[in-house]
């Protein structure tokens, strides 16, 4: 096996665990959240309290941090599906877009939510006197506002799938469900029940995807190796 086969390998194995990963660690974050039977927004207060002392919570928004990663190969993999179409262009744009909302929300995640594992550490007292600073973080104070670009990624995501439907180089119906769902997800904090369900229909769109990447690469490192 040559080296490039070897890497052309390794990138369809590693989009193929992205198509898979993402939507079960998305699932997962949004299944931990408390009150998803009693859906309604919640303001800056209620946040706070709601993340404070909650490890399964914050250890969804660790492992949707990481994911940023995935979701950004998962972006390339569009784009590349687009780039022999004629909506390689928008194919682009979306990409971009896309590109930019993972690495806000990273940004989020990090500003909004693995900030507070470390608040987890004070006593109550200490807590409450933190919690003039957290407001202005969680109201989006200043330079905060720029975690806004997280809305960037569904933009983004529906551009793509938009794309991907008018030019057919995906199943029509998992183009759909992806779409569908992308515009679901951005359901801000309290409405996770959305947010869950429109997770549920992205894995329907991408996990069997997802497989069928790593069965393809599967049958081709059996082919070299003959």
């Amino acid at each position: 096996m040559n080296q490039s086969n070897l890497i052309e390998q390794l990138k369809n194995f590693g989009t193929g665990l992205a198509f898979i990963i993402f939507p079960l660690i998305f699932i997962f974050a949004f299944s931990v959240h408390p009150g998803l039977s009693d859906p309604h927004l919640l303001n800056s207060v209620e946040m706070i309290n709601r993340a404070h002392h909650n490890s399964l919570l914050q250890f969804g928004h660790v492992l949707v941090t990481l994911c940023t990663g995935l979701l950004i190969l998962v972006a390339l993999k569009f784009k590349s599906l687009l780039d022999q179409s004629n909506y390689a262009l928008v194919g682009l744009v979306g990409t971009c877009i896309a590109i930019m909302g993972a690495v806000f929300l990273a940004v989020d995640k990090g500003a909004l939510c693995l900030t507070m594992t470390a608040l987890d550490s004070l006593s109550a007292s200490e807590f409450a006197q933190m919690m003039p600073g957290l407001l202005a973080i969680f109201n989006k104070e200043s330079w905060m506002v720029l975690v806004w670009g997280i809305v960037l990624l569904p933009i983004g995501f529906a551009i793509q799938a938009v794309a991907l439907i008018k030019a057919r180089t995906l199943q029509l119906w998992r183009s759909i469900c992806f779409l569908i769902g992308v515009l679901l997800i951005g359901f801000p904090d309290g409405m996770e029940i959305i947010n869950l369900y429109a997770s549920i229909l992205i894995g329907i769109a991408l996990i069997p995807y997802g497989v069928e990447i790593l069965h393809k690469n599967r049958l081709r490192k059996s082919h070299s190796l003959a």
